[in-house]
Formats: C-alpha cells, sequence, structure tokens
C-alpha cells in the first residue's frame, strides 16, 4: 500500500480512525440580504455578523444579570467573602480552553463546532457521540430556563402590578416569542440582543457606581482576595457555581459561516466574551460583598439570597433602580433563550447536512436566511417538556429549570473537556506552524482543569438541584448514556451508511 503524503503546512487532516475524506459540496452561502438565486437552494447568511454581534449572542446565553442577582448569592453563601475569586478562577480556566479552541478553529472550518472539533482529534465514534450529547446539553440548558422565565415574570408582575399568574402561560409564551426571534434573520436576533445586554449590564454598573462612590457600607477592602478566604473549604461549592455561569461562550463557533472574516472574529469573540465573564462575574460578586460588608454579608445572604442585589440597589440607587431590575431580569431570560436557541438551530442545521439529522432540518429560508425548520423542531420539543411539566404540576424554578438545567451544565462541561482533549491529538498529526503552547500546553492544562471542574459539578450536584440523591443519580447519568446513544448510531453508521460515516464532521466551504 502506497504511503499516504503528509498534508502541506498549514493545512488540515482528516477525521481521526478512518481513511481520508473528501470535502462535500460547499455550502454556497450567500451575502448578508440577499436572495438565493432562482433555482439554488437558500443558504445562512455569509458575513453578516461582526466581532460585537457575536460577542452579544454567547454572553446574552449566559444572562449575566440573571446569573449575579439569582445565583452569586448562593455561591456567597456556599463560600464566603472568598467568593469573587471562584469566578476569576473559572474564568481562567475557560480562556485557557479558548486557546486551544480557536486555534484548531483556524483549521476546522465546519459548522459543528464541539462535535466537529473532536471528530477531528478523537475519532468519528466520539464526535458522533459528542453530537448527540451536544444536543441534549444545548436544549437542557435552553428548556430548562423558560421555568426561571416563569418565575422571574410572576415576580415582576407580583412586585410591581400587584398580579398573579400562574407559571404555564408565561412559560408557553415565552416559547412563542423565541420561536419568532430565531425565525427572523440572524442580524435582527443580534440587534435584539444587543440591546437587552447593554440594559442588564447596565444596571448592573450603576449599582457598582454607586457602591464604590458611597465606599459600601464600611469602607472598601480586598478581604475576599486574602489567600484563607480564596481557599475556604467552601470554595468547590463557589466553583460549580462559576463554572455554570460561563454557559455558552463556546458557542462563537457556530456562528463561522455568518461571521464576517471567521478566522479573526471567532478568536476575538471567544477571548472577549470568556474575559468579559470572568472579569465582571469577580468585580460585581465583589460589589456585592462591600455593599453589605464583609461582616454582615453572611447574615444577609441567609436571611434573604434571592433579595440580595435588589435590596442592595434600594438602598444604593432609588426604589425606581430596582424596579427596572425586575423587568431586566425578565429581559435577561429572554436574551438567554435566544442565543441558546439560535445554537441549537445551527447545531441541527449542521448535523442535518452531515446525514445525521433528516434533510428537512436543514432547510433555510428564502428570504431571511434562517434555519427555520430545525427553529421549528426545537420549539416544538420546548413546548411538550413545558407542557409535560405543567400537567405533572411541577414547579417551574425546582424542577423544571434544575432538574433541566442539571445535565445540560454537566454535557457542556463535558463538551469542554473533550474538545480541548482533541487539540493535542488533532495537530501531532501534521506539520504547523501554531507553536507547542497553543496545540499542546494550554490544551492538556484546560483538559486537566475542567476534568477538575466536571469533578466538582458532579460532587456539589446537591447544590445544584436541591433534590435528592435519586434524582441526582439520574440527572448525572443522563450524560454518559446519551453519548453512549451516540456512540452506538456511529457504528451503526458505519455499518449500514459509510458514506455518511466516512464523511461526517469533514470540513465544509464557507
Amino acid at each position: 500500500m502506497a504511503a499516504v503524503p503528509r498534508p502541506a503546512t498549514g493545512s488540515s487532516p482528516p477525521a481521526a480512525g478512518s481513511p481520508p475524506v473528501g470535502s462535500p459540496p460547499a455550502d454556497g452561502s450567500r451575502p448578508a440580504g440577499a436572495d438565493a438565486p432562482p433555482g439554488t437552494a437558500p443558504t445562512l447568511r455569509s458575513g453578516t455578523l461582526g466581532v460585537a454581534d457575536i460577542i452579544f449572542f454567547v454572553v446574552s446565553a449566559a444572562a449575566p444579570l440573571t446569573i449575579m442577582a439569582g445565583v452569586a448569592p448562593f455561591a456567597i453563601g456556599a463560600g464566603g467573602v472568598g467568593a469573587p475569586v471562584g469566578y476569576l478562577v473559572a474564568g481562567a480556566t475557560l480562556a485557557l480552553f479558548a486557546v486551544g479552541f480557536t486555534t484548531m478553529g483556524r483549521h476546522v472550518r465546519s459548522g459543528g463546532a464541539f462535535y466537529a472539533y473532536i471528530t477531528r482529534g478523537l475519532g468519528r465514534p466520539a464526535g458522533l457521540g459528542a453530537a448527540v450529547l451536544a444536543l441534549l446539553a444545548y436544549n437542557g440548558m435552553q428548556i430548562g430556563v423558560y421555568g426561571l422565565l416563569a418565575t422571574t415574570a410572576q415576580d415582576a408582575l407580583r412586585t410591581l402590578w400587584g398580579i398573579d399568574v400562574p407559571w404555564p402561560p408565561i412559560a408557553v409564551l415565552g416559547v412563542i416569542v423565541i420561536w419568532y426571534g430565531g425565525f427572523r434573520s440572524i442580524d435582527f436576533g443580534a440587534k435584539v440582543l444587543g440591546v437587552l445586554l447593554v440594559a442588564e449590564t447596565g444596571i448592573l454598573m450603576l449599582l457598582a457606581g454607586a457602591v464604590l462612590l458611597r465606599g459600601g457600607a464600611h469602607g472598601l477592602e480586598l478581604s475576599s482576595f486574602a489567600p484563607k478566604n480564596a481557599f475556604a473549604p467552601g470554595i468547590g461549592g463557589v466553583l460549580a457555581f462559576a463554572f455554570a455561569a460561563f454557559t455558552g461562550f463556546e458557542s462563537t463557533a457556530l456562528y463561522r459561516t455568518e461571521a464576517r472574516d471567521p478566522k479573526r472574529a471567532i478568536p476575538r469573540a471567544t477571548y472577549i466574551a470568556v474575559g468579559f465573564l470572568g472579569l465582571f462575574y469577580g468585580f460585581m460578586a465583589w460589589v456585592i460583598i462591600q455593599a453589605f460588608g464583609t461582616t454582615e454579608i453572611m447574615k444577609a445572604v441567609a436571611a434573604d439570597p434571592a433579595g440580595l442585589f435588589f435590596t442592595a440597589t434600594t438602598e444604593y440607587v432609588g426604589g425606581w433602580a430596582t424596579d427596572a431590575m425586575h423587568i431586566l431580569i425578565v429581559t435577561s431570560v429572554l436574551a438567554s433563550l435566544l442565543a441558546f436557541h439560535n445554537a441549537i438551530n445551527r447545531y441541527g442545521l449542521a448535523l442535518s447536512r452531515e446525514g445525521v439529522l433528516p434533510p428537512v432540518f436543514g432547510r433555510i429560508h428564502p428570504r431571511l436566511g434562517s434555519p427555520y425548520v430545525s427553529g421549528l423542531a426545537q420549539t416544538v420539543l420546548a413546548l411538550l417538556v413545558v407542557i409535560g411539566f405543567a400537567v405533572a404540576d411541577a414547579d417551574p424554578y425546582r424542577q423544571l429549570l434544575l432538574w433541566v438545567n442539571t445535565p445540560g451544565l454537566i454535557g457542556l462541561v463535558v463538551l469542554q473537556m473533550l474538545a480541548a482533549a482533541s487539540v493535542p491529538l488533532f495537530f501531532r498529526r501534521f506539520r504547523h506552524t501554531e507553536g507547542a503552547w497553543r496545540t499542546l500546553v494550554a490544551p492538556i492544562a484546560a483538559t486537566a482543569l475542567l476534568a477538575g471542574a466536571l469533578w466538582l459539578v458532579v460532587s456539589k450536584i446537591e447544590l445544584m438541584t436541591g433534590a435528592g440523591p435519586g434524582v441526582n443519580v439520574v440527572l448525572v447519568l443522563l450524560v454518559p448514556i446519551v453519548f453512549a446513544l451516540g456512540v452506538a448510531l456511529a457504528l451503526r453508521l458505519r455499518r449500514t451508511r459509510p458514506q455518511v460515516y466516512a464523511d461526517f464532521g469533514a470540513d465544509r466551504a464557507d
């Protein structure tokens, strides 16, 4: 058998574990705003999103205001005044992950992001396992949040206008609103998310400015960063909450086809998003501690964790800002739902083009350039889950949100870990000029740190769910079971549809 020539410097190798694959037909992406020519299939709008637009999508998915007002108090309760360090450590870990992730993105042009990278590093069975797991993870992260939307909207209506509304109608209305946002063009979604993101971060910065100007409750201090507080016994719980706060930042790669100059836009957006989130979370956690004082913050958290940020905003800014915060938390949740919905739609589109999902999921609206069939399917799934929980008389927060979100969170951490592990295996197969730091040192370190993060999340699962051991075991086991189903699907495709299997994860021209 003749030797296969090594690819030229800078080119990408075929996926692991199979013979070299040819490139599938080009996507034929069209410029923004252009209708598909007669007789050709509609495509995504190429060159539509700039760096700022992509940042709006991925930072909105994390929902900074909701994370700070709704989750940070529990992180402080778990780890004390050293909680800000937990967010900085999580941000640094994910920035390390981004080094290899974005480097590999310069060589892998598939729109499949996680599963494409894992396929090229760990092989097609692992790649298909990752693809199926990504569908579970992103849908879990998105659909569970409809429970949070219902509870935050209920709270806002009750607090501001004294109106009590059952949660199911709010959640169903939210599903419909998000479907419409995803149905519209990608630039429409970017504009909406940009406005909502500025509003939610703006209200937090207003609180921060007021606390800093007044000097906090007893003067500003940096004891949060002292080693005895930063490494207190509860820091593991803080890190579990902190890693959950970054979900969605890696979805920058899903917008490759729609980005302007993706080789530069995707890495920039990824680094800016993870850097902003890490610094913003750490800063705001420190600010809220200063607002109450390092000696009183734990009493305030124990007394009313859900109202911590609202109480501080009333004290330092005024009641009008607290009212605005109630509304902006609802819009923050809506922004997160729309960002995840768009990411899921593009996963569905990519898997349809791979031949894994039915071709109908690959249909794109001829005028709006949106993957509208994939979006409709995700909307129907969300409706079924929401209605199912409503019929079961489940609690929208403790059950719909926490039970559905938790497998999604664990799945995303697993995908990040596998993607990081794929980087050195990918680059060892061909000559390149990327350097050992980006292709070996940083990815290996990120893999180890993400494995630690995964252990923390699983070991502190009761903090995330508030459920009993039986429920927690089921939620955790869903992740390896779904991954195994994906691997089984890969082995079946290799036997029954060898060409689909051989082409899985291959590059598609921009």
